[in-house]
């Protein structure tokens, strides 16, 4: 789990946990309900924020463009969430409502504050 942060059409943040999958690519891929916020917002503007990680003083930042994926894009994207979330399964075949966001990275900063250490990481 992770915090995610969105625009809303007023144009303040809003953030949400969600639950994701990252590529080989460093592409995230998340899914929602289609009644969230976070879907409301990406869908009007999708730029998009994730903090990652805390728990041994380093953590990722990273920036993207949210996309809905389509189904070419959704197929070659499940899998590495279901890997995560075997029960997603369940909820794509359940769920009336699901969405799936992917994003590719636009700026990624890892920091290491127990070394000492920030970089940023070329997408």
């Amino acid at each position: 789990m992770t915090i995610l942060a969105t625009v809303s059409e007023n144009d303040t943040p809003e953030a949400a946990v969600v639950g994701f999958a990252i590529t080989p690519d460093l592409e995230i891929i998340f899914d929602t309900i289609t009644t969230s916020r976070k879907y409301k917002n990406l869908l009007k503007n999708p730029a998009i924020s994730f903090v990652f990680g805390w728990d041994t003083e380093q953590t990722v930042q990273y920036e993207g463009i949210a996309k809905v994926p389509t189904n070419n894009e959704l197929e070659k994207l499940l899998p590495y969430y279901f890997k995560i979330f075997p029960d997603g399964i369940d909820r794509k075949k359940n769920w009336k409502d699901l969405a799936y966001f992917y994003v590719k990275p636009k700026w990624i900063r890892h920091s290491d504050f127990d070394n000492n250490k920030i970089e940023e990481i070329e997408p």
